[in-house]
């Protein structure tokens, strides 16, 4: 009950947050921008265009995920509202689920209004993605929210401030999204040649913005984009138990962010 409560509150609290609707207006911009500067068509399956968003996806979700959703955690602490909250019954796993719910359903409004605003002006103009690519690329996103989100809690959880998680976050931000891959090739030219495939394998798993683009490509038709090193990544998401298999990582990936937040927080909550 406490966690609904939280949810609920997380939720208003979310929709009269003016950086939310900041976020609203880019998100859709730059998605109808991207689909009206493509040839007229409709589009379906793994495309230049199709490619191109979900980069740009990978590029600002996260960003977005991590910034409104920590700052919310802080925000909490400098404002005086977790003091007065902890007064009450109020267990950490039920106060951090309840933000977790809460601004997850806050981003999926934001990111369904983007997706539905294009395909609505994809219909007038006659061109666009079919409906079950644009539903595809929904689901994406949904999927980066919701493993980004985790990662969210734990910077709001380490952080004192709003200063601290705006540091934290664009720095993690930075090493997944856009250093990620310069550092693999730098670290993976240390490693003897055998071990290259083997030592590329696991260290994706560290990466949820990599394995969710891998699964994503590969279920849109475009694996073959991939070099030999993720074949065994190739082969897995395209076999029946892929996406299994995926919502399984997802889900780990979520429960270990998320009970780490939660060991964090009750950690400094017994030291107050």
């Amino acid at each position: 009950m406490h966690m609904y409560h939280i949810a609920r509150r997380e939720l208003k609290m979310g929709f009269r947050n003016p950086w939310s609707y900041s976020f609203m207006a880019l998100f859709t911009l730059f998605t109808l921008a991207l689909m009206v500067i493509q040839s007229r068509s409709y589009l379906e399956g793994y495309t230049y265009t199709t490619g191109t968003m979900l980069t740009l996806v990978l590029y600002l979700l996260p960003l977005m995920t991590i910034l409104l959703s920590s700052f919310s955690l802080t925000a909490e602490k400098e404002e005086g509202s977790w003091q007065l909250l902890s007064t009450y019954s109020l267990t950490t796993t039920s106060f951090l689920l309840g933000k977790y719910f809460g601004q997850a359903l806050v981003l999926i409004v934001i990111i369904c209004f983007g997706y539905g605003l294009s395909g609505l002006v994809g219909i007038i103009i006659g061109a666009g993605f079919t409906f079950s690519t644009l539903l595809f690329l929904l689901s994406f996103s949904i999927c980066i929210i919701l493993m980004f989100l985790g990662i969210a809690m734990l910077i709001g959880a380490m952080s004192k401030n709003r200063w601290q998680a705006l540091t934290l976050g664009v720095s993690i931000w930075f090493f997944l999204i856009l250093a990620w891959p310069t550092l693999l090739i730098s670290v993976l030219s240390f490693v003897p040649y055998t071990w290259i495939k083997p030592v590329l394998q696991v260290v994706t798993l560290f990466n949820p913005a990599e394995f969710v683009r891998l699964f994503s490509v590969v279920w849109l038709g475009g694996g073959s984009i991939f070099g030999p090193e993720y074949y065994k990544w190739v082969n897995w998401f395209d076999s029946p138990f892929g996406a299994v298999g995926f919502v399984t990582l997802c889900f780990i990936w979520i429960s270990l962010t998320m009970l780490a937040a939660i060991f964090v927080w009750e950690r400094k909550r017994s030291h107050d």
